[in-house]
């Protein structure tokens, strides 16, 4: 059976490396010290731990006065309440007044599908994208977590990472590295590209399998740059593959998919579909909530098989 793995267990153990070279780093929280598994680094750094209670605009806000003063603030908390409600933090303060702090947007899409959509993130990319400066990262497994982590400590700027709660299968082998603006092709493919990111790239690998079995060959980007996108892939494959599906575990619109559906109707238009959420997701499991949006492997499958059919 394949392992699968917490990305928030990769989240702190990067965290706890680089804080210990570089007394720089502090996290700030909103009362999500367990829900962050950041129990560790209190405990190796309490005093470089800042627990503003639930307060989401303060949190982002005493984050970019921290960065003001030298330091290097980690923000983390479930993505649902810190991209809601401090938005005019995060583009204010951090994005306008380009602040170097790192977003840990904790558990989600639907991390928390049992709770519903008022604690479901599906709309934090469509948000986000919107906004001048922010670097977006969605990675889909412990290895592309870690390293992106380990880039947006360097990066002097704003930045928003995704962490899923959801267990994950490694994609990524050691040799991985994390550069804002590239993807990376983990199966070649020439009849349709899928083009995902998060917990559903390992669901996308699974539907090129399925489509394999019927001779249709799906090349397979694993796209964690949202914002900057990679361009030149997303050009390549319109142009080599004809036909592309975006999967990913947030709203349809707004956020990888219009993102790729721009790129490809501006440079070389062909046959796209765009899987996610349509719009609030009920309750119910992670599991459940993605199968449902069609999200499942036979439904990306099933979702390629349509566009493939609608070549020219």
């Amino acid at each position: 059976m394949t392992a699968l793995y917490d990305c928030r267990d990769a989240f702190v153990d990067t965290l706890l490396t680089l804080a210990k070279d570089d007394p720089r780093i502090v996290v700030v929280v909103n009362d999500s010290v367990g829900s962050s598994k950041l129990g560790a680094f209190k405990a190796a750094f309490p005093e470089r731990l800042v627990n503003v209670g639930i307060a989401e605009q303060d949190q982002v806000g005493v984050a970019a006065g921290l960065s003001g003063g030298g330091l290097v603030p980690f923000v983390s908390g479930a993505s649902c309440f810190l991209t809601a409600r401090a938005m005019e933090q995060i583009k204010v303060d951090l994005a306008y007044s380009r602040r170097h702090v790192v977003l840990c947007a904790q558990s989600p899409g639907v991390g928390y599908g049992e709770l519903g959509p008022t604690h479901q993130s599906i709309e934090d990319l469509a948000w986000l994208r919107a906004i001048d400066g922010m670097t977006i990262v969605v990675p889909a497994d412990p290895v592309e977590t870690a390293s992106a982590i380990r880039w947006a400590a360097s990066y002097d700027g704003p930045s928003f990472i995704r962490v899923s709660r959801n267990p994950v299968p490694a994609i990524h082998d050691g040799s991985y590295e994390f550069v804002p603006g590239r993807s990376v092709t983990v199966r070649e493919g020439g009849d349709v590209t899928l083009v995902a990111n998060g917990t559903v790239l390992w669901r996308a690998l699974a539907a090129a399998d399925l489509l394999a079995v019927d001779g249709v060959e799906a090349r397979v980007l694993s796209m964690a740059s949202v914002k900057p996108l990679d361009v030149d892939a997303i050009v390549a494959a319109a142009r080599e593959t004809d036909a592309i599906v975006t999967v990913e575990e947030a709203i349809s619109t707004g956020g990888l998919g219009g993102a790729v559906a721009e790129t490809v109707v501006a440079v070389h238009p062909v046959p796209m579909a765009m899987l996610g959420f349509p719009g609030f997701c009920g309750t119910g499991s992670s599991d459940y909530l993605i199968e449902k949006a069609g999200m499942s492997p036979a439904g990306i499958a099933a979702a390629a098989r349509g566009v493939v059919a609608r070549k020219r």
